[in-house]
């Protein structure tokens, strides 16, 4: 074969291998963009601040370049475009005033620390954590704030477990330091265990909230008075509650298969009647904190089995028997803002 025929072999293959090439790239774009638009999660608003009217506000969970930051939608169509902000969060909670965020900051040293954020999601206040960010909360006008953070083990599973959980006013104002030195009253009687834990604050107002106390292998649903330090039991064996919006019944998970491992479903208390409600087999493997999408309807986020660090936002129907729904894909820490009222 002569040199020329050689080289025009050669050119020739290149030519193909390119083409090929070129060819099987515009058929990933095509596919990639008709994904696009059969999935509404991936279509973007600019800018935070272009949803202002009632919006749900989570952490963004798809596997992409936004990965992790703060994103919302209008509470009128879930499944539509989002906005995002620029602001990283493992947890978040938000109000119309501002918002909480835990972050952590992966390194040689790990940090982890708490950003209280204003209304324009700049950070305006940043508070060391002393462990792994776990839950957070606002109380109804913004006053408030509270962090759980895991001192020693990962999750409320892990053996030996330990969290701090701390109350304070939003704008660096005072602390009331770690619940666990409040004092606690159990079915009337005041104790003082040494093992206790607190996680999972959920507030009422600026001075009384719920929380969840562990102590002696067991779980507690307490109402905490911040004038008068106490933590005092409403019922036992739930855990992580969130208030309802008109402030009558708390939701939380419970094990629902007591013994080695744990099998997390979500039950609603009446607090006037103690009228306790458990929502059957349809939500399962609710490791939460769940927040409120109204008085009739939870919010809740789960893991994806097959897509590790995805997680999904359902709801489901508050009553027996109710099945859930996919409210947000690729979302998680929800929370519905509605301007002018509680959040």
């Amino acid at each position: 074969m002569s040199t020329r025929l050689r080289v025009s072999v050669f050119v020739l293959l290149v030519a193909v291998v390119a083409a090929a090439t070129a060819w099987y790239a515009l058929a990933e774009h095509r596919s990639f963009e008709q994904t696009r638009g059969r999935d509404p999660q991936v279509a973007l608003v600019p800018g935070a601040q272009a949803i202002s009217g009632p919006r749900v506000v989570f952490r963004h969970s798809g596997l992409d370049n936004r990965y992790g930051l703060v994103a919302m939608v209008p509470l009128a169509d879930p499944t539509g475009p989002r906005a995002f902000t620029e602001v990283p969060c493992n947890r978040v909670a938000a109000s119309e005033s501002g918002a909480s965020c835990l972050v952590v900051h992966p390194g040689v040293v790990t940090r982890f620390e708490a950003h209280e954020l204003g209304a324009d999601w700049q950070v305006e206040q940043t508070y060391p954590l002393p462990g792994v960010p776990s839950r957070t909360r606002l109380s109804p006008d913004g006053a408030l704030v509270a962090t759980t953070s895991f001192v020693t083990g990962h999750s409320y599973l892990s053996v030996g477990f330990s969290t701090a959980t701390v109350v304070r006013e939003t704008g660096g104002g005072r602390s009331w330091g770690n619940l666990e030195r409040f004092d606690l009253v159990l079915d009337g009687e005041q104790v003082e265990p040494v093992d206790r834990n607190v996680w999972g604050v959920t507030f009422r107002d600026d001075r009384r909230f719920y929380a969840t106390v562990g102590t002696g292998g067991r779980a507690w649903l307490v109402e905490g008075d911040l004038e008068t330090r106490t933590l005092t039991s409403v019922a036992a064996d739930g855990e992580c509650p969130s208030l309802s919006p008109d402030g009558s019944r708390l939701a939380f998970k419970v094990d629902v298969d007591p013994g080695e491992g744990r099998q997390w479903s979500l039950a609603v208390l009446d607090l006037a009647t103690g009228r306790r409600t458990e929502l059957g087999d349809g939500p399962r493997g609710v490791d939460d904190q769940v927040a409120w999408l109204d008085d009739e309807t939870l919010l809740y986020g789960l893991p994806r089995a097959d897509q590790p660090g995805v997680n999904d936002v359902w709801s489901i129907p508050v009553r027996p028997g109710a099945e859930p729904e996919l409210f947000i894909q690729e979302a998680w820490s929800p929370t519905v803002v509605r301007p002018g009222s509680p959040s």
